[in-house]
């Protein structure tokens, strides 16, 4: 992604950033060093942390670089990974997730990060924030490392719902290209839907209605459909954005997570199997910290929470402070490249675009 500004400028310009610092399994030192480590590089973001205020102004007292820079917003309770998302729609109000996102509903905050209950946090934003007009069904969009140059493809959605009909599946290519637009620079991303083979006839009727919504789409929506992909072309250079639905998208999420753990495990057996191996290991190490970079989770930490009337950014609910970090730079992207402001309009048009092709398609059907 592209790198943060450097250059320091008056605080009234600065980006808020509002930080739940009480999600999370690793607690607010996790999140209080992760924004310390976002300040370090970035005079450019300042933060309203919301949780117990007592706790906070500890941590923060300590980090010198955060002088300034924050604003505590006291929530005496917290929601747990445990919480079931519709007891906190209900019951949530004076937790830290519900602070969190309301400072993004008063316009205080830009974007809203939480490492916390995915579920819970996605049921909050959909209740205090609104859906975008025409959108049915918001998404979560992740980054995955690639071939690509930019590094990574975004996929969506990764999990904000099992179910996504033809309509759901436009509206998620239009919301990934977007995303891929604005977060990866990229002025006109390919995308690509996914499928269990790339051929015309393979697919849920479903998709191939998609197909024909997505490709109609595409010329008003400022991106090139590249048609079906296969999982194999999830990290590959063949397109920027992988569009499916959240059951489908979850699974390879959590399997491409446990694959790279497994060979990061695997690497670690074999070279520490012998001496000869851990002298090879030191001999690669310099390739094999490159590698790690690469392919480590924390550095591209950050799931996208689209369709909504705000921008949310869901960390990793095990993140540590890089991982803490890695999110909050991508919030700031998002927030400085004007996102959310493009978003519905591109919605809306990719929505015209759909109704169009599906009467044009209902109309060849009237006539044949």
């Amino acid at each position: 992604m592209a790198p943060l500004p450097d250059a320091p400028v008056a605080p009234s310009v600065r980006t808020v950033i509002s930080v739940d610092a009480m999600g999370g399994d690793r607690g607010p030192a996790a999140v209080v060093a992760g924004i310390a480590a976002s300040a370090a590089k970035n005079p450019d973001i300042a933060f309203i942390l919301h949780g117990d205020e007592a706790e906070l102004r500890r941590l923060i007292a300590r980090r010198r670089v955060l002088e300034g820079r924050c604003e505590i917003r006291h929530a005496p309770r917290a929601v747990t990974m445990h919480d079931k998302p519709s007891q906190v729609m209900r019951h949530g109000e004076g937790t830290s997730m519900w602070s969190c996102i309301d400072s993004v509903k008063k316009g205080e905050a830009t974007v809203a990060v939480s490492c916390g209950n995915t579920g819970a946090l996605m049921a909050l934003s959909m209740v205090r924030l609104r859906k975008l007009p025409g959108v049915n069904r918001p998404a979560i969009a992740c980054l995955w490392p690639s071939r690509n140059p930019s590094g990574f493809n975004v996929m969506l959605d990764v999990g904000a719902d099992i179910r996504a009909d033809a309509e759901d599946l436009l509206q998620f290519a239009t919301m990934g290209a977007s995303y891929a637009r604005n977060g990866l620079g990229l002025a006109r991303p390919r995308v690509g839907l996914l499928n269990v083979g790339t051929e015309e006839h393979k697919g849920r009727a479903e998709l191939k209605l998609a197909q024909d919504l997505i490709a109609a789409a595409a010329v008003t929506g400022d991106f090139d459909y590249a048609g079906f992909v296969e999982g194999g072309d999830i990290p590959g250079a063949q397109v920027d954005v992988i569009v499916t639905d959240g059951f489908t998208g979850n699974i390879a999420l959590k399997t491409g997570e446990g694959t790279a753990k497994l060979i990061a495990d695997f690497l670690k057996e074999a070279f520490n199997a012998t001496f000869l191996s851990r002298i090879a290991a030191l001999l690669a190490l310099t390739s094999l910290q490159r590698l790690q970079k690469r392919i480590d989770p924390r550095r591209v930490n950050g799931g996208v929470f689209l369709g909504l009337n705000g921008t949310v950014v869901k960390s990793h609910g095990s993140a540590d402070a890089t991982g803490v970090s890695a999110a909050i730079k991508l919030a700031f992207l998002l927030a400085q490249s004007g996102f959310q402001d493009g978003l519905a309009a591109r919605v809306a048009s990719a929505g015209r675009a759909g109704q169009d092709a599906a009467a044009n398609g209902a109309g060849g059907t009237d006539n044949s």
